[in-house]
């Protein structure tokens, strides 16, 4: 019962605060684990993953100094969070991240580590990319835009909804990572799925990913 107030709770206050839109459900891979690997740009990130995809399997990394405030670490137990160490080896998350996938569940992450403070994509950590290699699961590349922090409040204060986008581009797979040269590897993966997320977002919000090759690859095939 209570998970149930807390989406409705969620859906409210987002539909208050902003319009949103939605597109690329149909990219959603259909009975089976997937991994959401998104970019992260505001606060209002988080919720939107339950605003956007009405599912009781998924489950979301987040930094553990999210379990510090009592608040927040009450709901992220009603709601599926799982911590992790976002500047340390967590082999703990890891395992419970394995578990959970097992059971055809749903996780979304954000390969950034944390949201954007310059209102464009920053660096992603590789952690997140050895997890979606492990897994073995299809990635599907959501993009947000909208949701910077500084923006978000100033319309908030002028009492203006803002006008969020979220879309979900086509799913893809990372190959097993190789015994030699894993951290090379490592590096090709974060940003693969990176540039992957960078493709379906205008181009003010691909930041340090703008100019990447990969990228350039990636967007010479819509042509």
């Amino acid at each position: 019962m209570m998970r149930y107030f807390l989406r409705w709770l969620i859906r409210t206050v987002i539909n208050i605060l902003a319009d949103v839109e939605i597109t690329g459900y149909e990219n959603l891979p259909k009975d089976r684990s997937y991994v959401i690997a998104v970019n992260h740009l505001g606060f209002l990130d988080v919720p939107l993953a339950y605003y956007g995809l009405d599912r009781w399997d998924m489950y979301i990394l987040v930094a553990d100094k999210w379990a510090e405030n009592p608040i927040l670490k009450w709901m992220g137990d009603k709601l599926n969070f799982i911590y992790v160490d976002r500047y340390n080896s967590d082999v703990r998350a890891v395992r419970k991240v394995i578990e959970v996938m097992q059971e055809n569940n749903v996780l979304a992450i954000a390969p950034e580590g944390t949201r954007s403070r310059v209102g464009s994509m920053i660096e992603a950590r590789p952690g997140v990319s050895y997890l979606a290699a492990k897994l073995k699961s299809p990635i599907v590349p959501v993009a947000i835009w909208g949701t910077e922090d500084e923006v978000f409040w100033k319309n908030i204060k002028r009492f203006k909804r803002n006008k969020v986008y979220l879309h979900a581009g086509v799913p893809f797979m990372l190959d097993p990572l190789p015994k030699e040269n894993r951290d090379e590897v490592l590096k090709q993966y974060t940003d693969e799925i990176m540039c992957r997320i960078a493709v379906i977002l205008p181009e003010k919000y691909r930041g340090v990913y703008a100019e990447h090759p990969r990228l350039v690859e990636l967007l010479s095939t819509l042509k």
